[in-house]
């Protein structure tokens, strides 16, 4: 079917079948262009990504960071890692918030998918540092602009996956005593009277066990429970404290060696494709009174 297309086109070029080719192939350019160089960005992110102990180490580092009340969402195009814009930002800003988010948008190939699968959350230990990585999922036909808030959305699914992994995280941390159960009537008590008082005495001392064990496991449990509201409540209150979303403003450039060729693929054509789309802030509604973008520049 294209080749019966193009053979018509071809053969009434002079009457204005140029028209169709000159559209394809600026779309084709242009596809070209933008496929071509947000690669070399995705794979320099990739290549200075910031490992999981160099966060430890850098939200660690109490002599030189400070941690403020509040939330903070770092949004980037790199779904695998921690992306160096957050290395920049701390070099250049002493200061995070104490709870970090570090979002990412990731279109799949489907129609839809539900709020209950959008958002996939991943903690970066050690715990005690607050900091996740979160990946928003969506289709090519979901609406980006939900009844609620892409941060309220956000940070309900946050509670839920903390909920949960506070759990699996705490799932062997139970019972230690080895306490078997009690065993059958019949195989404790003997046919004698001797051997019944000693099965009743023994009886009695394995409900005095289980009851100790049952107390000590509730005082553990409700131990657990206070743990879990204590983390849920410092996330509430970093909420309370404001919301900051740091949009990460990369600036691509040709490296010093590059050629004529990849100076204009980069430093014009590109950069005025990037300049005439949507930004991320319009795309979620992103309030401007919270919102702070960091700039960065890749060398590619």
């Amino acid at each position: 079917m294209e080749v019966l297309y193009l053979s018509s086109v071809l053969y009434k070029f002079d009457q204005g079948g140029y028209l169709p080719l000159a559209f394809a192939g600026l779309l084709m350019t242009v596809m070209f262009i933008w496929n071509d160089v947000y690669r070399r960005k995705y794979y320099y992110e990739l290549e200075h990504k910031v490992s999981s102990k160099e966060v430890e180490k850098i939200t660690s580092d109490s002599a030189n960071l400070f941690r403020i009340p509040g939330l903070a969402m770092f949004y980037s195009e790199l779904v695998h890692g921690i992306p160096p814009i957050f290395r920049h930002y701390v070099s250049n800003v002493p200061a995070l918030h104490n709870v970090l988010v570090f979002v990412s948008i990731k279109c799949l190939p489907i129609s839809k998918v539900p709020l209950e699968e959008r958002f996939l959350f991943r903690r970066v230990e050690p715990r005690e540092l607050n900091v996740f990585r979160c990946v928003a999922r969506y289709g090519y036909t979901d609406v980006r602009h939900e009844h609620d808030s892409f941060e309220k959305s956000l940070v309900d699914k946050l509670k839920e996956f903390m909920k949960d992994d506070f759990w699996i995280f705490h799932a062997d941390d139970k019972d230690q005593t080895g306490v078997n159960k009690l065993d059958p009537v019949l195989e404790k008590y003997g046919e004698s009277k001797g051997d019944q008082f000693k099965a009743y005495r023994d009886d009695e001392t394995n409900y005095e066990d289980e009851m100790r064990v049952e107390e000590e496991d509730d005082h553990h449990g409700k131990k657990l429970e206070d743990m879990l509201e204590r983390e849920i409540e410092a996330l509430d209150q970093a909420g309370r404290a404001g919301v900051v979303h740091l949009i990460g403003e990369n600036e691509v450039v040709a490296c010093k060696e590059a050629g004529i060729g990849k100076r204009i693929l980069i430093d014009y054509a590109y950069n005025f494709l990037k300049n005439n789309l949507r930004q991320t802030d319009n795309v979620f509604d992103i309030p401007h009174k919270r919102m702070l973008k960091v700039g960065m520049t890749y060398e590619l």
